[in-house]
C-alpha cells in the first residue's frame, strides 16, 4: 500500500507491506488523517537505520476487516483512531507500555492501518470525516491538561499562550463550554481578532507585550503552557499565588531556570501532562458530543500534497487543525 514514511532522516512516499490483522485487532481503511507538530519533529528523534516508519497519529475511516475476538465493531463501521496505545485507565502518569500511533507503531499516513480494537472508537455522527480525522491527539491532550491535571472549574480564569495551536484551540473551546474565562496570546493582532470570532475566548494579548503589566488586574487561576523555555517564566509571572501551571509541550527551549524562592513562597503547583488514557478518551468524546464541539479547521490537503502540508505547518501560520484527505 502507499504510505508516507520517515526513512533515513527524510520524509517520503513509499510502498509498504500491509500488516495482517491479528486477534482483537481490526483493519481501518483510512479516509482522513491529521497533521501534528509531533510528525514535524520526529525526523530529529528517529535515528537513520534504513527502516521505514509510517508517520501520522490521527485518523478516521471505515472498518475493512475484523480479527478474532472483536465484538464491538463490524465491517463498514465508521471509526476514529485513538493514538494513545496501551494506556487504559486514568492514572497519574502513563504506563511504561504507553506508545503513540505513528513511530514506532505504524501511523495513519497510509491507505489503511491495523489497530487494536480497544483503541478505536465509533465516529460521532455530527463530525465530518475531516473533523474526525484531526481530533484525537490534540483533543485528548487538551482534555487531560485542562480537566484531569488543571482541574479547571466554572468561573475560573485560564491563561493559555499561543492561540494558533491545534491543542490550544480545543482547550479554549472546552474551557468556554464549562463557563471558564479564557485569555490567550498571538504574535498577530489580526490573528487574535480572527481567532476570537472563531473560538470565543474572552481576551487576547500580543505575544511581545508585557504580560505581567497587561494582566495585572486579572486573577489567573490556571496556566496551560506548551511554548516552553521561551515563555515559562512570563507565564508563571501572571499566575495567582497558589495557582496551577500545566505543561503539555515545549515547542521552544526544553530547559529553563526559575527562582525557587519565589516559586515556593508563591505556593504554585506545576504539573506535567501528555496525551491521555482510553478512559479519558471516551470521556472526551462524550463531552464533545454533549457540547457539540468541533475542531477548528485550518486547511485540508490531499494525500499527495503531504510535503506541502508539512511545509505549511513549519511556517506556524495555521489557526486550527490541518487535515489530510487519504481517500474520498
Amino acid at each position: 500500500m502507499k504510505a508516507y514514511v520517515l526513512k533515513d532522516e527524510a520524509y517520503q512516499f513509499d510502498n509498504v507491506m500491509n500488516k495482517t490483522v491479528g486477534k482483537n485487532e481490526l483493519v481501518v481503511q483510512l479516509k482522513t488523517a491529521g497533521l501534528n507538530h509531533r510528525d514535524l519533529k520526529l525526523v530529529e528523534r528517529v535515528p537513520s537505520t534504513g527502516k521505514k516508519f509510517i508517520l501520522g497519529s490521527d485518523g478516521a475511516g471505515i472498518v475493512k476487516e475484523v480479527g478474532e475476538g472483536v465484538e464491538d465493531f463490524q465491517v463498514g463501521d465508521e471509526v476514529m483512531i485513538n493514538p494513545g496505545l496501551n494506556w487504559y485507565n486514568q492514572s497519574e502518569a502513563p504506563p511504561n507500555e504507553f506508545e503513540i500511533v505513528g513511530v514506532p507503531f505504524n501511523g495513519t499516513f497510509a491507505e489503511e492501518i491495523v489497530m487494536p480494537a480497544d483503541f478505536v472508537a465509533k465516529k460521532p455522527a455530527y463530525l465530518s470525516w475531516e473533523e474526525a480525522g484531526v481530533l484525537s491527539l490534540s483533543a485528548l491532550t487538551g482534555f487531560r491538561a485542562l480537566f484531569t491535571q488543571g482541574e479547571i472549574q466554572p468561573g475560573e480564569t485560564l491563561f493559555i499562550p499561543g492561540v494558533g495551536s491545534g491543542v490550544n484551540s480545543f482547550i479554549i473551546k472546552m474551557a468556554k463550554a464549562i463557563g471558564a474565562r479564557v485569555i490567550t496570546t498571538s504574535r498577530s493582532e489580526e490573528k487574535l481578532t480572527e481567532a476570537q470570532t472563531l473560538l470565543g475566548f474572552d481576551r487576547g494579548i500580543l505575544t511581545n507585550s508585557e504580560w505581567s503589566e497587561e494582566l495585572q488586574n486579572e486573577t489567573i487561576d490556571l496556566v496551560i503552557e506548551s511554548v516552553g523555555g521561551l515563555t515559562f517564566n512570563r507565564s508563571l509571572s501572571v499566575l495567582r499565588k497558589g495557582g496551577t501551571m500545566v505543561m503539555f509541550g515545549s515547542s521552544t527551549e526544553d530547559e529553563t531556570t526559575i527562582n525557587l524562592r519565589e516559586f515556593f513562597y508563591g505556593q504554585y503547583t506545576l504539573k506535567g501532562s501528555t496525551m491521555g488514557s482510553r478512559e479519558e478518551y471516551l470521556a472526551l468524546l462524550q463531552f464533545m458530543e454533549k457540547h457539540q464541539i468541533k475542531p477548528l479547521m485550518d486547511k485540508v490537503y490531499s494525500f499527495e500534497e503531504l510535503d506541502e502540508a508539512f511545509d505549511y505547518l513549519k511556517e506556524q501560520k495555521q489557526l486550527g487543525k490541518i487535515a489530510i484527505q487519504i481517500q474520498k
